[in-house]
């Protein structure tokens, strides 16, 4: 078959090209490794396996047939108690099984008138060691091995006779191999697996191969660690593998411990992977022929729908996701220019949900207001996820943690916030439980903090709690008279914003936190400099309370109230500088006195100069005794020359003053202390401000006067004072 090469000068030809070989090649090529070293392992462990089992297997039957061998001694020893005189040879003659002989020879060592003698049929019986027969002393049997020259080693299998009675005699029987691990073993052996059997010092009582020193080398470390395990050696340029298995029968035989070892050639145990080494380049090679066919005759069709996927992408990169292309080749690739249509709108989409995002992060994280940045949810929210409701419930920390719901409907004006008590345990189980998102269907139980937009007639819901180092600070709602079908991207879009939402309320908490705790310090500093005077306690802050109340009939800004409460509760600071003598005298201050108490202003002002957050409420500190008129101090500045937070406060100031007692004098009624301000109007104080305090005692007035009324309709006594009419004497001071 003849091949047009012309494709193959086209970068995009070459690329496909050679992307088809590799592609191709190399996934075959790994696969065949990791082929390769998968059944490389496998059959390892399968080998590794076999061979603990047939390790396991075989010293199980071993230990078996010494208990078997015990047995039958102690059968014999009960037989020669009752008969002595039974000869040792008949009894024997018993267990000659044939093929299955368990014993090669038996003999009974006594001593007979203070010598040893001998009965049986056993040439050479072995002599027993001191601990032997200390061991047959404690009723046990003895098992043991002798040593011949180029033959294997002599199992014997001892027990007295009367364990109390060494001397009346030992019976000791020689054990057939053939029994113990010859044919018998042979037959528990796996194909291809070799049995080497060695004791306590390393000495072979049976082996089925010959044992190199490199064995017993490797062996020996491998039984330091372990008494079962596996290890590996060397032979002849051929590599074994092996697993031993230990018997340990110090207390019951003696004999300290017997090590089974099963063995196989490595070349036996991955002879199946040769095979496929052979088939390999094989298929490697056929692989490669058929994939330069495929690859040839699909690039030479696939290059023209790639030239238009080429122009559509250079368009989506300058963001025009609405240029969708046309390929009507009836295969793939139109399909996948379908699904490059769909994948362009939804990345428009998703570009306009991220963009709408950013503006909303933007916005929220530069605000450490938790009103504005809930306003500003509510306002963009659907702008990310289209919806027919939005819920916003912040959880209070300050108030027992209460809930504060904003809800905001779709053409409809922020509703004022739904105030509720803390949430449900269920509730709270289940936000935890489903700390991402989760939805609420029709014909579910709707949550508490829910209700708010389920009045709306909303039926549907996705919910998403916000939670901040792991507390719930607030919980998004999205509410929907049908729930429809979002996509991940959707969802993904949504937790994202409300994970910025946790980012901006902590932000905002922080701020909030801050922001308390610096009002605390000034409370408590104001409380501090009101100490200094048994006079003045509490003088501060009942001061700042009531200038505040001025200050919103006069409608000054939220900054500018601010400042007045600040500065009121500062204004007497400089008096931290001023002795007790003065400020606790109970006469009137003399004029060198007097001048003193007056410096209190500059010194406030001095202590509170290089605190440069304070700068705004420094007028207020050091006005707050000026008059209207200009008779005051420190400067006798007059009219709006004040401070406008000042002229608010020297009212307050000298309403609180007249009510409480002073050293000098007793504290005055409310009606003459108001009195008195009505008749400084433009004198010691502005009049509009008067008139603003005016509006607020009055009204202070009238809810008492509801209170007393409602308290006689419950039947209590009221109390009516008397006013003088005269006003009461003030100082500057």
């Amino acid at each position: 078959m003849k091949f047009e090469r012309t494709f193959l000068r086209i970068k995009v030809g070459r690329r496909i090209f050679t992307l088809f070989i590799v592609c191709a090649l190399v996934p075959i090529g790994a696969l065949a490794v990791l082929s390769f070293n998968i059944v490389t392992k496998n059959l390892d462990k399968q080998s590794s396996e076999r061979r603990h089992q047939a390790s396991k297997a075989m010293a199980m039957a071993i230990t078996e047939r010494l208990q078997s061998l015990k047995k039958d001694l102690r059968v014999i020893v009960s037989e020669l108690k009752m008969d002595p005189n039974h000869p040792l040879e008949r009894i024997y003659t018993r267990f000659d099984e044939g093929e299955n002989e368990r014993f090669r020879g038996m003999a009974l060592l006594a001593k007979s008138r203070g010598e040893p003698s001998l009965s049986g049929n056993l040439p050479d019986p072995p002599e027993l060691t001191p601990s032997e027969l200390e061991h047959l002393a404690s009723g046990n049997p003895v098992l043991s091995s002798r040593a011949q020259p180029n033959l294997s080693p002599r199992m014997f299998m001892s027990v007295a006779v009367q364990p109390s009675r060494i001397d009346r005699g030992i019976l000791i029987a020689e054990i057939n191999p053939n029994f113990l691990w010859g044919k018998a073993g042979e037959k528990l052996l796996p194909p291809g697996m070799e049995l080497c059997v060695l004791d306590h010092s390393f000495n072979v009582l049976f082996n089925s191969h010959r044992v190199p020193a490199s064995f017993l080398k490797h062996l020996g470390s491998s039984l330091a660690q372990s008494h079962s395990g596996k290890f590996s050696w060397n032979y002849d340029a051929e590599e074994y593998l092996g697993t031993y298995w230990s018997i340990f029968f110090k207390s019951a035989l003696h004999l300290p411990q017997m090590t089974v070892v099963m063995s196989e050639s490595k070349s036996t145990v991955f002879s199946p992977v040769s095979d496929f080494k052979r088939s390999f380049f094989l298929v490697i090679l056929m692989a490669f022929w058929i994939v330069l066919f495929l690859s040839i005759s699909q690039i030479r069709r696939s290059l023209v729908p790639l030239e238009r996927l080429q122009e559509a992408t250079k368009r989506i990169a300058k963001r025009e996701f609405h240029a969708l292309v046309r390929i009507p080749s009836g295969d793939e690739f139109e399909e996948l220019a379908e699904s490059f249509n769909t994948m362009a709108i939804r990345l428009g989409r998703q570009f306009h949900a991220l963009t709408t995002i950013a503006e909303i992060d933007r916005t929220i994280l530069s605000i450490l207001d938790t009103e504005k940045i809930v306003a500003t949810l509510l306002m963009r929210m659907r702008d990310v996820i289209p919806s027919d409701g939005v819920s916003i419930t912040i959880v209070d920390t300050y108030a027992s943690d209460t809930l504060k719901t904003y809800v905001q409907c779709e053409n409809s004006e922020i509703a004022d916030p739904a105030l509720d008590e803390a949430l449900g345990v269920e509730e709270m189980k289940k936000l935890r439980t489903s700390s991402e998102i989760f939805a609420v269907r029709p014909g579910e139980e709707i949550p508490s903090y829910l209700e708010p937009l389920s009045e709306q007639g909303i039926k549907s819901f996705l919910v998403l709690p916000i939670f901040v180092k792991e507390n719930l600070r607030g919980i998004l709602g999205l509410g929907f008279f049908e729930l429809p079908e979002f996509g991940r991207e959707d969802l993904s879009n949504v937790r994202q914003l409300a994970d910025q939402i946790a980012v901006a309320l902590s932000n905002a908490h922080l701020m909030e936190e801050l922001d308390r705790h610096n009002w605390h310090t000034l409370i408590a500093l104001a409380r501090a400099i009101d100490a200094k005077s048994p006079w003045t306690s509490g003088h501060s802050e009942r001061v700042t309370q009531l200038a505040l109340k001025i200050g919103r009939v006069m409608k000054l800004s939220h900054e500018e109230l601010n400042s007045l409460h600040r500065g009121g509760l500062l204004h007497d600071i400089g008096k931290i500088g001023i002795p007790a003598h003065i400020l606790d005298k109970p006469e009137a201050l003399t004029e060198e006195e007097r001048r003193t108490m007056r410096e209190h202003v500059q010194l406030g002002v001095r202590i509170l100069e290089p605190i440069e957050a304070y700068a705004d409420v420094l007028p207020l500190v050091l006005q707050h005794h000026e008059w209207f008129d200009g008779s005051g101090y420190p400067n006798g500045l007059t009219g709006e020359e004040i401070d406008l937070k000042a002229r608010i406060f020297t009212v307050a100031d000298c309403y609180d003053a007249l009510n409480t007692d002073r050293p000098y004098r007793s504290s005055v009624s409310e009606e003459g202390a108001i009195d008195f301000i009505r008749r400084q109007a433009g004198k010691q104080f502005d009049p509009k401000v008067v008139g603003a305090f005016l509006h607020v005692v009055g009204e202070e007035m009238k809810e008492r006067a509801k209170e007393n009324t409602y308290a006689l309709s419950q039947g209590d006594a009221g109390i009516i004072e008397e006013v003088s009419p005269a006003g009461p004497e003030v100082g500057l001071e």
